[in-house]
């Protein structure tokens, strides 16, 4: 059931297992049966006193009908037989009843073993087997009382007791299976589902774990690429004024310091136990060093620009959005995170080429970003990298719900296009 905990089942481990069968207990270890409980000896003495008393009372009516003592005495040893029978009612339930009922046919002492038997079957047993044994229990009860007949009631009176009273014991049986099966259902339905329960937060954490490197990892790779590109122009350019100089070492200084608190950022999400709250937070939400920093907004896409602007980059921004800040947050995030990735990805393959911007978009047309740059020029610092930033451009904006093309340009550039919803 929904919601359902294993601990509000009965248990092998419960507070009290004495007081469960062993039919609802665990298997032991390497093989068999759950051992007998408490509750099992204590119902098996019960079924034995039973027997006992209804052998008795069988005794009593064979006296009264001036049974010879010799058959008396076989009925009463056959009869102690079948109760101590009863003991193995648990490992031979189905050979047992049938036997019983075939015995009982012929001598009315065994008839409460037999009654026994056939609730032992109709409890651990299918249907085939309760089938089985039950109609041969019932059978018997004619037999019975056409080769001992009761003075009292008759043949039809004693078939119909007899058969009623197995038919009660074989219902009895049935409806304590049918119980014991729901319990068993319930308890395993409520383990799965803390089992996938479990899953689903630990794919919750990893995903959360995946959002937070995927974050990091854009912004290393910009941070990085700048100083990339800072580090080359001062090996380029020795001459440069003193002032220059010291601008471009103040922003690798600073390029490189943001890069490694993001760099210890990163490992330690993904160092994070299990269950932590840098492992289970993002970006921007719950505590943690991520949790400090605000998350970038379409409104912050001009630091970003001018930022790339001072490395020595040429862009140029197209805001066809009136209001930036009317961008729902996780809109014009992922669209930042676009223009950051596509910065770096034209300052690695396209270095000195000059970068166009263009956003626009409303919320009935959703929101639109294009990148576009023409082929790198002679004389630009290039900037190591794999290639592989628009899988990850891909991947972000599919992930928003949003699509995302890349190719060559017409006039030999590259562009990367997309689209983003615009929930309202």
């Amino acid at each position: 059931m929904k919601g359902e905990r294993a601990q509000d089942l009965p248990q092998p481990d419960a507070a009290y297992p004495w007081l469960l069968p062993s039919a609802v207990m665990e298997p032991r270890a390497g093989g068999g049966g759950a051992r007998r409980t408490a509750r099992d000896w204590a119902v098996d003495i019960v079924c034995l006193a039973f027997a006992a008393l209804i052998g008795l009372l069988a005794a009593d009516d064979a006296r009264a009908a001036a049974v010879s003592d010799g058959a008396l005495l076989a009925d009463q040893i056959v009869g102690a037989a079948a109760c101590t029978a009863l003991w193995l009612r648990r490992r031979w339930p189905t050979e047992l009843a049938v036997a019983l009922a075939t015995v009982s046919a012929v001598t009315p002492c065994a008839a409460g073993a037999m009654l026994v038997a056939a609730f032992t079957v109709a409890v651990h047993r299918p249907f085939r087997a309760v089938a089985v044994a039950g109609g041969l229990a019932m059978i018997s009860q004619p037999v019975q009382a056409a080769v001992r007949p009761d003075p009292g009631l008759g043949f039809m009176g004693s078939s119909a007791i007899g058969v009623l009273l197995v038919l009660t014991m074989i219902g009895w049986g049935m409806f304590v299976r049918s119980r014991r099966q729901l319990v068993l259902s319930l308890r395993e339905r409520a383990v799965r589902a803390e089992a996938e329960a479990e899953l689903r937060a630990e794919r919750a954490q990893r995903l959360a774990r995946e959002s937070i490197a995927r974050e990091m990892h854009d912004v290393l790779a910009h941070r990085l690429s700048l100083l990339c590109v800072h580090a080359g122009a001062l090996e380029y350019r020795p001459d440069a004024p003193p002032a220059e100089m010291a601008r471009a070492t103040g922003v690798i200084r600073s390029s490189a310091h943001q890069a490694l608190q993001d760099l210890r950022e990163v490992i330690g999400v993904l160092r994070a136990p299990e269950g932590s709250a840098a492992s289970e937070g993002t970006p921007g939400a719950g505590s943690g060093p991520a949790a400090d920093r605000p998350q970038p907004t379409l409104a912050a896409l001009e630091g970003l620009l001018e930022e790339s602007r001072q490395a020595g980059m040429a862009v140029r921004l197209d805001q066809r959005v009136a209001d930036p800040l009317l961008v729902p947050a996780a809109t014009g995030r992922t669209a930042y995170r676009i223009v950051q990735e596509a910065l770096t990805n034209a300052r690695k393959h396209a270095p000195g080429a000059e970068v166009g911007v263009v956003v626009g978009g409303s919320p009935e047309e959703g929101l639109t970003v294009v990148v576009t740059n023409p082929a790198g020029v002679s004389g630009g610092t290039a900037v190591p990298g794999s290639g592989q930033g628009l899988i990850g451009l891909t991947e972000r904006a599919t992930l928003a719900g949003g699509r995302l093309e890349h190719g060559p340009a017409p006039d030999g550039g590259f562009r990367v296009r997309s689209w983003l919803p615009w929930p309202v």
